[in-house]
């Protein structure tokens, strides 16, 4: 099975590759970030086309997520639990569904803005939320993997230059500590391997050639618990992806799993 997580900025802006992608990388699930779109206005039917069912958490302009699969769609949560929401409404960055006997979320952890600001505590609180809701089956017996953009980068080497994000979010010590608490309930963090340079950085600033440069970040992550990480042949980075004219910010990351 083949499992990707991609933050598209847009499924509006990206359809056309969004479809030709599903259709030259093989891909079974793909847990998808940054919708901006009403469910109601979401591309079904070009996606049923292909194949895939897709479980949809989106409400409109920002934020909004979905797990597309082609291998099946069953046990579909929408929201996170526990998330009280941003200043005052509940934002949707979470879905969750099982697929081919793989439990996946897909998962946007709120941006923060800057240290300090009421966003940024609001990420720590919905860190929090997702570490709860996730527990039992980060503990389970199946295959089960937490997938999307986290907005943090798990260690300095994530980063092209840790130095340029002094007093910046993404980096923070309480953010990384968010992580590892994560982590702590049986999850582990899937390295991809770059195709290109040495370090696999998911995301690069559409501003001052942030990726000709190669002045990324790695924020996507792909959180498993020991049967998906034990069932990992292969995992990578689809810089390809973020080549080209009307690309995402973001590339794909994908993950092999003998299941």
């Amino acid at each position: 099975m083949r499992i990707a997580t991609w933050n598209v900025n847009s499924i509006t802006a990206r359809l056309p590759r969004l479809l030709a992608w599903l259709e030259s990388s093989g891909t079974d699930v793909l847990c998808l970030q940054e919708a901006k779109i009403a469910e109601e206005q979401f591309p079904f039917e070009p996606l049923r086309e292909l194949g895939y069912e897709a479980a949809v958490n989106a409400t409109g302009r920002w934020n909004g997520v979905a797990v597309l699969s082609r291998v099946g769609l069953d046990e579909v949560v929408k929201g996170l639990p526990g998330d009280s929401g941003y200043d005052g409404a509940e934002e949707p960055r979470a879905v969750s569904a099982t697929c081919g006997g793989v439990r996946v979320w897909s998962v946007y952890v709120p941006n923060g803005r800057e240290v300090g600001h009421p966003h940024y505590a609001y990420k720590l609180q919905w860190f929090d939320a997702l570490r709860a809701a996730v527990a039992d089956d980060a503990a389970g017996g199946r295959p089960f993997a937490v997938l999307g953009d986290y907005n943090v980068a798990p260690a300095d080497e994530d980063v092209y230059d840790v130095a340029a994000f002094e007093g910046l979010t993404h980096v923070t010590a309480p953010e990384r500590e968010a992580l590892a608490a994560l982590r702590g309930t049986g999850l582990s963090d899937v390295v991809p391997r770059p195709l290109k340079y040495d370090h696999p950085y998911t995301y690069w600033d559409y501003r001052q050639l942030a990726f000709p440069k190669n002045r990324g970040m790695r924020i996507d992550l792909v959180y498993g618990n020991e049967p998906f990480a034990k069932a990992v042949s292969d995992a990578y980075v689809d810089r390809e992806e973020r080549k080209g004219k009307g690309a995402s910010d973001h590339a794909p990351v994908v993950v092999d799993l003998d299941v």
